[in-house]
């Protein structure tokens, strides 16, 4: 994988613009505003396998990514992402 940061949620990359925010209203330096708003995880429920399975959806229909390399990335990547690791 790249050396871009990257959101410790969902595997996005982590621009300003996408960053999330923690409870003071600063922005997150480790997820993504799809994941991470108000210092808590928008879903807190969610479980890494909804995860995956979230990523490869979005890699194969927005970014047109083969399933197959789109199921290896996810399932290499999205484990070992902060969040997942507890």
């Amino acid at each position: 994988m790249d050396d871009k940061v990257r959101c410790q949620s969902c595997g996005m990359p982590l621009t300003d613009d996408n960053a999330g925010t923690e409870s003071d209203n600063s922005k997150s330096g480790e997820y993504c505003n799809m994941c991470y708003m108000y210092g808590s995880f928008t879903e807190p429920d969610l479980q890494l396998d909804q995860m995956i399975e979230r990523s490869v959806n979005h890699m194969t229909s927005e970014l047109q990514m083969p399933e197959d390399r789109a199921i290896q990335l996810a399932q290499t990547v999205i484990p070992e992402l902060k969040r997942w690791q507890s």
